[in-house]
């Protein structure tokens, strides 16, 4: 492979990982519009935990919202972050995300107060956040350690922030194991380093 036809396939891999990502907050944007002019009908899709019927709003709750403020908040680090992991390759970023948007559901499931109600895409932008913070140091890639330490630099306090027990309506049960989810989806998802013939 040419050096311009690296180029143009490091170029169309950007273009894919963007539009991916306008889509995904557009959707949620478009979900919560829904959801205002339903009366807020798609909030029961939120996880209530440890009622067997409320499993399957494992994958659905990471696209709900609890208005447009909550949608507002999450949109700029799931656009970013969700970027930067997608330039891995759609396919991959698609099989992180499921990893994590499912271990946090049901890591909430089990864990989360009693008669809450839990949703939001930010368990899974606590996952995307581990997951690129330790990816480049598990592949040893220094663009990928470049990376990571950028994220850490721009959200770790945020994060920290996030995981607080102490905040009024918040899941920091969510957020931490989102992090944790992102964390070992990092490991689950090694690229293997070709031995040198």
């Amino acid at each position: 492979m040419t050096g311009r036809e690296l180029e143009w396939s490091r170029g169309d891999r950007a273009k894919a990982a963007a539009k991916l990502m306008v889509g995904w907050v557009a959707l949620l944007w478009l979900l919560e519009v829904v959801d205002v002019v339903s009366g807020h009908a798609l909030d029961g899709l939120g996880i209530t935990p440890r009622t067997p019927s409320e499993l399957v709003d494992v994958v659905p709750a990471a696209f709900i919202h609890f208005g447009f403020a909550h949608v507002a908040a999450n949109s700029v680090p799931l656009l970013v972050m969700g970027f930067l992991a997608a330039l891995g390759g759609l396919r991959r970023f698609a099989a992180v995300c499921a990893l994590i948007i499912v271990a946090d559901g049901l890591g909430v499931w089990l864990i989360a107060p009693a008669h809450t109600n839990t949703a939001g895409a930010s368990g899974l932008i606590f996952g995307l956040f581990g997951y690129l913070l330790v990816t480049g140091f598990v592949e040893r890639r220094p663009l990928g350690v470049l990376v990571g330490l950028l994220v850490g630099a721009v959200w770790g306090t945020s994060i920290l922030v996030g995981l607080a027990p102490t905040q009024s309506g918040v899941s920091w049960q969510g957020h931490l194991l989102g992090l944790v989810a992102g964390v070992a989806t990092a490991f689950v998802f090694k690229r293997r380093t070709p031995e040198p013939t």
